[in-house]
C-alpha cells in the first residue's frame, strides 16, 4: 500500500479541522492556509468525506465544517475509505495470469500480503482521529504547525499497543 497525497492530505486536514474546531465550524480557506494544500482540491476532499460521514457541513454565517461522529469514533481507515484509498497491498500485486496461476511463490506472495492487508486495515481501524489528537496534545503541538511535520504520531508501536488492548477487553 503506497498512500497516496489524497489520503495524505485528508488525514492532515481532519485533523486540522478536530484540532482547530473547539466545538465550532472550521472553513476550508482556514484549513488550507495553515496546510498549504489547495482551497478547491479541500473542497473535492470534503465532498468525499462529506458522503462518507466523517464530516458534515454547516451553512450560513459562521458556516464550515465540523466532524459528524465524535473523534474517538472516527478512524483513520474511516478517513482514508471515504477518500477512495486503497488499504489493500495484494490488490496490487502485478504478474502474468501463468506466473499469478501456477507458481507457489506467487500464492505465497499473496498470501504474505493479504495478511500484511489485514494487519494494516486493523491498525488503521484502532486508530481514530481522537488519538492522534490527544498525542499532538501530549506533544505541546501549536494549533497552527502544519501536521505534516508530525510523522511521529502514527508509530507502529502506539497502534499495536492499542490493538493489543482492544483485543484484550474482547476477550474478556
Amino acid at each position: 500500500m503506497r498512500l497516496t497525497s489524497k489520503g495524505r492530505y485528508a488525514v492532515r486536514a481532519i485533523l486540522d479541522l478536530t484540532f482547530s474546531s473547539n466545538g465550532r465550524p472550521v472553513r476550508l480557506q482556514e484549513i488550507s492556509e495553515r496546510q498549504k494544500i489547495s482551497l478547491h482540491y479541500l473542497e473535492q476532499l470534503f465532498r468525499r468525506l462529506r458522503k462518507g460521514s466523517v464530516v458534515k457541513s454547516v451553512r450560513g454565517p459562521g458556516g464550515g465544517y465540523v466532524l459528524a461522529r465524535s473523534m474517538d469514533e472516527i478512524s483513520i481507515k474511516d478517513v482514508l475509505l471515504s477518500v477512495g484509498e486503497n488499504i489493500n497491498p495484494a490488490r496490487d500485486l502485478v504478474g502474468s495470469d501463468d506466473l499469478k496461476s501456477n507458481t507457489v511463490e506467487f500464492v505465497l506472495t499473496k498470501t504474505y500480503f493479504e495478511n500484511l492487508g489485514i494487519l494494516m486495515q486493523e491498525y488503521l481501524q484502532t486508530t481514530s482521529v481522537g488519538d492522534l489528537i490527544r498525542k499532538a496534545r501530549g506533544h505541546d503541538v501549536q494549533k497552527n504547525i502544519n501536521l505534516d511535520d508530525m510523522r511521529g504520531l502514527m508509530s507502529p508501536e502506539a497502534g499495536a499497543a492499542r490493538a493489543d488492548a482492544k483485543v484484550g477487553r474482547n476477550l474478556s
